[in-house]
Parts: structure tokens; C-alpha cells; sequence
């Protein structure tokens, strides 16, 4: 079930909501968590019901190590805890690797060696990714005696509560427990649902009218590339990179956005997970604020237990490259997402070099000025974008025909409106034509995504973001550090104006369901 599908939002949100606040109401709040858990596991299951045995069994498992771990804790067994440890987080992502990359290994294997072993058929269930590095987290911090609570129902509801369940944020036991035992979220809170229904439409619009639209761009492009039907050229090849990583950035953003509203519904707070990345002016910038739960997961959970930063500058950056490399290869099974965590892993790398070659250990450092910001802010952009094309493409082929492109090496075409510049341009307009640039109508990237893309760009870099508009009400359960919006009365107030303006994204929003499509986390 799709958070951007009519019978999400006009049969089982509201269904779910209402049945919730009635046993809330009436103080059986152990019948409202029941039917909350109960109604996350029939969101799972819709997509395929005999995966939700499989999340049931991959809980099962985990709480009981959980019990067992702490028990070692708590006898002092440190030897016996540790085991238990490595056995839990070795089923996890053993299970994880079979799913998720037996046939990528598989073929690997095949390719390098001409062998012939077979691949089967495997069906990746859905968020498996998610539901593991959860419980890992949750293993994790009982062993480190973090975990306070064993309460299997509040535990399976941690897991499962499907504003998270099939694309984040990855949670932390620590966050939600408490939140699922205070009494104040069954008592039905009209500010809260009215706050989270309004974050709700405006992720709800941005999936649907922007990234679902600016996905008709760049399509094409990546389609070509792929088929190889026909060469890439120059600005088709930005344009096409450039509205995948807008497309791409509305569509998580808006699932993040919709995921916070649902939570709120409920009067429970999820962790930030996504902050206008795209105003990152470097890439350690860029990876506090894009899915900021799993930069935080592999931080915690991969780069400090290899060492992080305290075993000297060659053992930090390779210890760098490693985490990144494993974080590439978490979002797919595929040698291009190696190829995109490689990429970020080196960009990182870059970073904290050129911070210790100045001396400053800012994430974002003072500029001297506004024109050395915004020269930091498109670099990271482009670096980024250049990154998105492996992790878009369908092969490595496909991936190398638009880089091909974006070098120029394809040649140059300009949209045709211009068509009317070259002929004003007598000579210098003959010597570029002879040099391979054109005004024509390009095959694949269609002339309008241009203004379109000048537009999104211009929208993503100037305006407040959903967090800073609703920052009144703390919608998220942690805020962003170091950025807040300097303009007050932009924020988001309980208003005739506001309520107008929300009415109008939601009928903007409703009006474009008649195509409904995934999100692009989804398949991760």
C-alpha cells in the first residue's frame, strides 16, 4: 500500500485513526497499540501477505536475542553477550544478504569467472533494508545497555509502525519506546492532527506534482542511455541527470514529509530525516541532511566501530571509504551503487582533507563571501549529480553514455526557441554549427524541462523547507542544528490563510492520483 494511493488516504489512514483514538478514548490503550501494530503489519502485508511472516519471524528472533543479551548484561557474561551479539547481527544480515544480494553475487560470480551457477527468481521483500538495520540498532543498544523497556508488543510496533516501515527513517529503540508508552498520545490532540495532516498533503504534493512531473524528463533520457538507441548530448545529458536528482529529491523529501504528518496524526514524533540537502555548500554538509537516520545508523553502527577517526588521517579516510562503499551497496545490489557510495566515500575523503589543509574542523565553514558560498553550494550540487547518474542508470554502460554526455564529447544541442540567436549570430553561428553545436529539437530531453528545471532549482535553494515552515510546532522529534528560518512570519500559523493554502496543495495533490507510482525508496 502506497502512502500516495487513494485507498491509503480516503479508506485505511482514516479507518486506523479513528479505531485508534475510540480505544484511546474508552482507556484501553493496550487495545490501541494492538490495533496500531495490527494495522501496520496489514499495511506490510498488502503488497505480498506471506512477507509478513517473514517480518514476524525476523521480530520473533530479535526480541529473543534482545532478552538474551541483556540477561548476559545483567550476569555480567560479557563473553556470552558478545557471541550472542555477533550470532544476531550475523542471522540479520544473513537474511538481508540473501534477499538482497545472493543473485548480484551470483552473477558477479558468473561474469568474472564464465561460470553458469543459477540465479532464482528472489523477490526482495518490501523495506527489508529498513526492518533489519533497525533491529540491528536495537541489538546494538542493548548490548551497550541502552535499552531500558522489553515490552514485545511496544517492540513489534517499534518495527513495524508503517509511517516507517517500508522506506525510514531507521529508528532508534530509545526514540519510540517512550513515545509508545506515554499516555498523552491516546488522547486525541486537534493542533497535532491538523499540524501533521497539512505536513501530510505538502509531502503528498511534492511526490505527486513535482517529482511524479520532472520524472517525465529525465526518463527519456536514462531510457536512451540504456538502450544505447541513440547518442546523449551535452545539455540532454545535464538535463536529464539534473531532473533525475530533483525528481529524486522531491520524492523523498515528500515521503519523508508524509511519513512525519501520518506519525503526528497519532501524536508521535519521528526522527528528521531529510533537511534541504541541496543547500549543503559540501558534502559533509550534504550527508547531515540527506537521509539523516542512516547517516547517523552507519556512523554509529560501521565508521566508529571500524575506528572513526581515532587511529590517525590514512585509517579515518579509509575507514571513510569503506562505510561509504557499504552504504552504496545498502541502497541496491548492483555495481553502479558500489560505484555511488565509491564516489561520496571519495567527495568525503576531499572534504575532510581540505578542512585539516585549512585547519578548521566547521562543517560549514564562514565564507568571506556570499559568492564563495554559493560557488561551494553548486560544486557539492554537481558532484552530486554526477553521482546520481550511477545511481540511476540501469547498467554501467548506461551510466558512462550520459557522462559521456555531460563532458560534451557527444556533441551539443540547443532547444530550437534559441534557433532565431544563431541566426543573429552570422559567422560565429556558421563556426559553431561546424563545431558541433546545434539548435534543434533534442530526441530525448524535451526543450520544456529546462525553464522547468531553472524553476526547481530556484524553489529548492530560496524557500523554507517543511520543517522550517512548521518549525512553530516541532513536528520532528529532533530539529535541525544551525539553520533556522530568519523570517518569522513565513512560518506556519493555525490561520485562514494557512488552512487556505494547505486546501489548495491538497486539492492539487488529490487531483493528481489518477497515476499512482512508488517511491523511490522503496526498492531499497
Amino acid at each position: 500500500m502506497l502512502f500516495n494511493s487513494p485507498i491509503f488516504i480516503f479508506a485505511f489512514l482514516p479507518i486506523v485513526v479513528i479505531v485508534f483514538f475510540l480505544a484511546g478514548k474508552f482507556g484501553n490503550h493496550r487495545l490501541a497499540i494492538v490495533w496500531l501494530t495490527l494495522a501496520s503489519l496489514f499495511f506490510y502485508g498488502w503488497w505480498n501477505p506471506l512477507y509478513v511472516a517473514l517480518l514476524l519471524a525476523s521480530i520473533s528472533c530479535n526480541y529473543a536475542f534482545g532478552l538474551w543479551i541483556a540477561k548476559a548484561g545483567a550476569e555480567q557474561d560479557t563473553i556470552r553477550q558478545r557471541r550472542l551479539l555477533i550470532v544476531a547481527i550475523a542471522a540479520n544480515l544473513l537474511l538481508l544478504g540473501y534477499y538482497k544480494y545472493a543473485n548480484f553475487f551470483l552473477g558477479s560470480v558468473n561474469s568474472l569467472t564464465d561460470s553458469h551457477l543459477p540465479l532464482d527468481q528472489i523477490i526482495l521483500p518490501l523495506g527489508i533494508s529498513f526492518f533489519t538495520f533497525t533491529q540491528i540498532a536495537f541489538l546494538v543498544d542493548t548490548y551497550q545497555g541502552k535499552v531500558k523497556e522489553h515490552n514485545f508488543i511496544h517492540y513489534t510496533l517499534f518495527v513495524t509502525y508503517f509511517p516507517h516501515l517500508i522506506a525510514g527513517p531507521v529508528l532508534h529503540h530509545k526514540e519510540m519506546m517512550p513515545q509508545f508508552g506515554n499516555k498523552q498520545i491516546f488522547n486525541f490532540r486537534l493542533q497535532l492532527f491538523v499540524v501533521g495532516l497539512s505536513i501530510f498533503f505538502m509531502g503528498l504534493f511534492k511526490k505527486v506534482m513535482i517529482a511524479d512531473t520532472i520524472a517525465a524528463y529525465s526518463t527519456p533520457v536514462f531510457n536512451a542511455a540504456n538502450a544505447e538507441s541513440v547518442a546523449i548530448t551535452f545539455f540532454a545529458a545535464w538535463g536529464g541527470a539534473l531532473a533525475y536528482a530533483f525528481q529524486l529529491y522531491y520524492d523523498f523529501s515528500g515521503y519523508s514529509d508524509m511519513a512525519i504528518g501520518i506519525s503526528l496524526l497519532f501524536g508521535i514524533r519521528l526522527p528528521l530525516n531529510f533537511y534541504s540537502p541541496y543547500k549543503a555548500t559540501n558534502i559533509i554538509d550534504f550527508w547531515r541532511r540527506w537521509h539523516m537516520t542512516l547517516s547517523r545508523f552507519l556512523r554509529d553502527y560501521l565508521y566508529i566501530p571500524l575506528g572513526g577517526n581515532q587511529k590517525g588521517k590514512v585509517r579515518r579516510h579509509i575507514n571513510l571509504l569503506i562505510t561509504m562503499l557499504l552504504g552504496g551497496l545498502w541502497h541496491g545490489a548492483g555495481w553502479t551503487f558500489v560505484i555511488w557510495g565509491g564516489l561520496h566515500g571519495c567527495y568525503l575523503v576531499i572534504n575532510h582533507a581540505w578542512r585539516a589543509l585549512h585547519g578548521t574542523t566547521r562543517v560549514t565553514p564562514a565564507y568571506r563571501s556570499g559568492l564563495g558560498r554559493w560557488i561551494a553550494r553548486i560544486l557539492t550540487l554537481v558532484s552530486v549529480t554526477v553521482a546520481w547518474v550511477f545511481f540511476r542508470a540501469e547498467n554501467l554502460d548506461a551510466a558512462l553514455q550520459i557522462l559521456r554526455g555531460m563532458t560534451g564529447v557527444n556533441g551539443f544541442i540547443l532547444p530550437s526557441p534559441l534557433l532565431p540567436l544563431l541566426n543573429h549570430m552570422g559567422f560565429l553561428g556558421s563556426y559553431l554549427e561546424d563545431q558541433g553545436l546545434k539548435f534543434t529539437m533534442d530526441p530525448v530531453f524535451d526543450q520544456w524541462g529546462y525553464p522547468l528545471l531553472l524553476v526547481l532549482l530556484a524553489f529548492t535553494w530560496f524557500a523554507p523547507n517543511t520543517q522550517q515552515f512548521m518549525a512553530r510546532y516541532k513536528p520532528a522529534l529532533s530539529a535541525f542544528e544551525g539553520d533556522s528560518l530568519r523570517s518569522p512570519w513565513l512560518q506556519w500559523r493555525l490561520t485562514r490563510y494557512s488552512a487556505a493554502f494547505c486546501a489548495l496543495l491538497t486539492f492539487l495533490a488529490v487531483l493528481g492520483l489518477n497515476q499512482v507510482s512508488e517511491f523511490l525508496y522503496f526498492q531499497f
